[in-house]
């Protein structure tokens, strides 16, 4: 089994530009950077919408969802902290979509159940 998280990057058109991240593997300490240096690259190539779609992540950990907040902090400006969100989630899989419920997660960045759904909830 490979564990390797690899991401594909698409970008989308909604109410605004939004780039997705699909990711399959495991979002684990090893595959931390993988994620953060994906999110870099988006938001120096002028991204500020970032869905993560997570349908493939096998396992996440808390180095994983430590990535996720650092991506959030990369995406939302301070004074914007409390008022929308500019990074979002979608397809979690039942045990990750789990995990972030119990660890409070979900109060920042929202999960939807499907793409079109998450991309539609970006605003300006």
């Amino acid at each position: 089994m490979d564990s390797t998280l690899k991401i594909i990057k698409e970008q989308v058109q909604g109410h605004v530009h939004v780039t997705v991240l699909h990711l399959r593997g495991w979002l684990d300490a090893q595959s931390e950077e993988v994620l953060l240096a994906a999110a870099r690259d988006s938001h120096d190539e002028g991204s500020r919408h970032i869905l993560l779609d997570l349908a493939e992540v096998e396992t996440l950990t808390s180095a994983g969802m430590r990535a996720m907040q650092k991506v959030y902090k990369l995406f939302t400006p301070a004074e914007e902290h409390f008022k929308v969100s500019r990074v979002k989630l979608c397809n979690a899989p039942p045990q990750v979509y789990h995990i972030l419920g119990i660890t409070g997660f979900l109060q920042n960045i929202p999960n939807y159940e499907n793409i079109q759904a998450a991309i539609d909830s970006f605003t300006e």
